[in-house]
C-alpha cells in the first residue's frame, strides 16, 4: 500500500485511455481466473470482492457486524452486478464494463479537488496514478 494524491481527472483520464485501462482490466481478470477458462465464477471472485472491504471502507462499519448470511447476500449481490447476463459467470466484457462504471463512480465521488488516499499496490487506482506520473515525466 502507498499514499497517493489523486483526483477525479486522474481516474477519468485513466478510464478514457482504452489501451491502459483495458490492459489493467485484462491483467486483473486473468489473475482472478484461477482455472483459466475465460470466465469468473463466484468462488473465483469472492476473495476479490471481500478484499474490497466494502463494509469498512464504504459504510463505516468497523468489524463484522453482519451475520454470515447477510455477508453472503452482500457479496452475492456484488457478484451479480458483474454478471450482467445472469448466467452465473462473469466474462471479460462484463468485468470490463462493471470496472469502468466503478472507476467512473469513484472518480465522480472524489471530484476534481486532489485528495490524499491509501491505495493498494496493483489496484486500478494505483495504476491510474502511475499512468499520470509517467505522462508528467515524459512531458
Amino acid at each position: 500500500m502507498s499514499v497517493e494524491v489523486l483526483d477525479g481527472a486522474t481516474i477519468l483520464s485513466f478510464v478514457e485511455d482504452a489501451a491502459a485501462f483495458d490492459v489493467s482490466v485484462e491483467d486483473r481478470f486473468a489473475s482472478l481466473d484461477a482455472d483459466r477458462d475465460g470466465r469468473l465464477t463466484y468462488k473465483e471472485m469472492a476473495r476479490e470482492l471481500m478484499s474490497l472491504r466494502v463494509l469498512e471502507a464504504h459504510f463505516g462499519v468497523d468489524g463484522p457486524t453482519m451475520g454470515p448470511d447477510e455477508l453472503a447476500r452482500l457479496y452475492r449481490g456484488l457478484f451479480d452486478r458483474f454478471d450482467r447476463d445472469g448466467n452465473g459467470t462473469v466474462e471479460l466484457e462484463e468485468f470490463r464494463a462493471e470496472m469502468r462504471e466503478v472507476m467512473l463512480a469513484v472518480g465522480d465521488g472524489i471530484g476534481f479537488m486532489p485528495v490524499q488516499m491509501v491505495v493498494e499496490e496493483g489496484s486500478f487506482l494505483k495504476k491510474a496514478v502511475e499512468r499520470e506520473l509517467a505522462q508528467m515525466n515524459t512531458a
